[in-house]
């Protein structure tokens, strides 16, 4: 799983923590809910990639590689854009990326309607393991490219078609 360079981020959103080791490009789903209202700092805010089919509605694509390092040896690598794990991630709510986070064994084409599947592939298909079926996060924007990926484009919340 890994994003390219080229996206566009329009809205993105760095209200939610994540307690876990990804890779960057992935769908991320509420793992648990934080405080009300302005509550931009409540550690209990933490998103996932759900491992199962979960019935969790997506918050968009994690744009952060979270690691788990010794932080006394060597230091984050911001040029790579990782977080220690339990810190702070971005999550592009509307947008594009370039991303080879698809679902194994589909191939999307453009112009199908992005879904959301588990462990925070993208599907092009309700029944591709969706976390929430019909819960569309966006639309393919490419066919896939000779490195494995596709620019999809992201627009959440939305009404489900994407």
């Amino acid at each position: 799983m890994a994003l390219k360079g080229d996206r566009y981020e329009g809205v993105t959103d760095i209200s939610f923590f994540m307690n876990e080791t990804a890779t960057r490009g992935g769908v991320v789903c509420l793992k648990t809910p934080g405080g009300s209202g302005a509550a931009m700092d409540q550690g209990k805010a933490l998103v996932t990639y759900h491992a199962t089919a979960s019935g969790q509605a997506p918050l968009g694509i994690l744009l952060n590689d979270m690691v788990n390092i010794d932080q006394t040896r060597q230091h984050i690598n911001f040029h790579k854009n990782e977080v220690q794990k339990g810190g702070k991630v971005t999550v592009l709510k509307q947008g594009y990326v370039v991303t080879s986070t698809v679902y194994p064994g589909v191939t999307p084409t453009a112009g199908d309607i992005a879904y959301v599947s588990h462990s925070g592939y993208i599907t092009n298909s309700k029944s591709s393991g969706s976390v929430n079926a019909g819960q569309a996060i966006g639309r393919f924007l490419s066919n896939k490219d000779e490195d494995g990926y596709w620019k999809v484009e992201v627009n959440l919340p939305n009404n489900g078609q994407g």
